[in-house]
């Protein structure tokens, strides 16, 4: 373990992908010794369990490193979850991190779940041996009217039976900061991890950030419109600026660091090797 919590988070490989990237990519993360890693999940089809499944049985099995699997909300009915849960159990894998999941064009919600925290404490009723994680959102949810508002909603998600929090990205570590700190006003105690998503492609970065109503500082824009053209620079560019939140995080004493490694172990390693020295190896 260390201290702060160091974790990383790895998708399945798309469809039309080889399923043998996804060793690709651990065995490129091998020795940094991360405290867990969660595995993402789709939008709620048998494909997307069984891929969670699997490759967090993977992680857990043959690279001996907890696995946190994710779980959507929104396109589930009770006997989905259900029978995930018992694939779940079959693949050794005993975190899940429920998700209400992004809205899919063209489908329609199941009605059952609407939100994390409502499939959280559905799961905690029928299997209690779970732990769950949760998401947190530094400038609040997209679709919450105040930060406020959202933090009481993260209130109930931690009262389904939450008992550890990870934020999505940002790139203003002062949002981070000022909403951990509100959070402990507002008596959440459990574990917050910041989610650090490297800045390492322009397109995609303000994308995301967009897409999560996450604030881009200046200097960032500049980092972004200096170097797109240049992908080895903006590269190196983005990993010194992921390991300057990080070391900033960490000397204000934030609980841990959920590195978004978007599949790219070489530049996770290259930040770990920036970083490593913050964290302390515990027993």
């Amino acid at each position: 373990m260390h201290s702060p919590i160091f974790s990383l988070e790895i998708f399945p490989p798309k469809r039309n992908a080889p399923v043998g990237t996804i060793y690709d990519t651990l065995d490129g993360l091998e020795g940094l010794h991360p405290d867990f890693i969660s595995v993402t999940y789709g939008t709620g089809k048998s494909s997307d369990r069984t891929a969670t499944a699997r490759i967090a049985h993977t992680v857990k099995r043959e690279y001996g490193i907890d696995a946190v699997a994710h779980l959507t909300a929104m396109y589930v009915t009770k006997k989905d979850v259900d029978d995930t849960l018992e694939m779940f159990r079959e693949a050794g894998v005993s975190s899940i991190l429920p998700l209400r999941g992004d809205v899919v064009e063209g489908r329609t919600p199941a009605g059952v779940f609407t939100h994390a925290s409502d499939l959280a404490a559905y799961i905690k009723s029928v299997d209690p041996s779970f732990k769950l994680f949760g998401a947190c959102y530094p400038e609040g949810h997209p679709q919450s009217a105040s930060l406020e508002e959202d933090i009481e909603n993260l209130r109930k998600k931690v009262d389904s039976g939450v008992t550890h929090l990870i934020s999505q990205l940002f790139y203003s570590t002062d949002e981070f900061l000022q909403f951990a700190e509100l959070a402990r006003k507002k008596d959440i105690t459990v574990p917050i991890e910041a989610g650090i998503m490297p800045p390492v492609l322009a397109k995609s970065t303000l994308r995301m950030a967009k897409q999560c109503q996450a604030h881009v500082p200046r200097h960032l824009h500049q980092i972004l419109e200096k170097w797109q053209g240049n992908k080895e620079a903006l590269q190196q560019a983005g990993i010194v600026y992921a390991s300057e939140q990080i070391s900033e995080l960490i000397a204000n004493g934030v609980d841990g660091i959920h590195l978004y490694s978007m599949n790219h172990p070489k530049v996770v390693r290259r930040i770990w090797n920036n970083v490593s020295s913050l964290f302390e190896v515990v027993e």
